[in-house]
């Protein structure tokens, strides 16, 4: 596997630096503030990729918040007619009850949101009162599923992406702007 410094190598042109970053979500959390005002809310993320974002999104959101977590796993199964099903795991679940609350899943990109699609039935079996949907990037113009995303951060192109929670091959998550992959 390559060293720190050979990742370093693969972080290209940087697309949103930290400033650019921190403004939106400022405007996001001053937004969801307002909406919410009068009631508390359960800040939801799905590990690893949203983590950055969900700490401060919560920083500078003025309500009272929780924050928990979900894990999943994301795969395709290949049948014997030569179809591939695409198959979505829980890893790990979440931590409490959320019938009858307020939640915003806090996610890092959506591009088909079809595995957000599915987590987003799921949680409504949940009986929450409210689920409304934040993504810092976004690209609505890959939709497969029908997902009203409430708060949007950035709209970004069909490119790989790696800092602020973004990683690739688990690393380079740490760099506090997006940048561009040079793959």
């Amino acid at each position: 596997m390559p060293d720190k410094q050979d990742f370093q190598s693969l972080v290209g042109e940087t697309y949103l630096d930290e400033y650019a970053i921190a403004e939106r979500v400022r405007q996001i959390a001053r937004q969801v503030s307002i909406d919410y005002e009068g009631r508390e809310l359960l800040l939801l993320s799905i590990l690893k990729g949203a983590i950055f974002f969900l700490a401060d999104l919560a920083r500078e959101i003025t309500i009272p918040v929780t924050i928990d977590f979900i894990a999943i796993s994301s795969y395709r199964k290949d049948r014997r007619e030569g179809e591939d099903i695409r198959r979505v795991r829980f890893l790990k679940d979440l931590d409490q009850d959320i019938e009858g609350k307020h939640i915003l899943i806090v996610e890092d990109v959506i591009d088909t949101g079809l595995t957000l699609n599915y987590i987003v039935q799921n949680l409504w079996l949940r009986n929450p009162a409210t689920l409304e949907i934040a993504t810092l990037l976004d690209r609505p113009y890959r939709r497969l599923a029908d997902l009203p995303v409430k708060y949007q951060g950035f709209q970004v192109p069909d490119e790989f992406f790696v800092g602020y929670g973004f990683d690739y091959k688990q690393k380079l998550r740490e760099l506090p702007r997006i940048a561009r992959l040079n793959i």
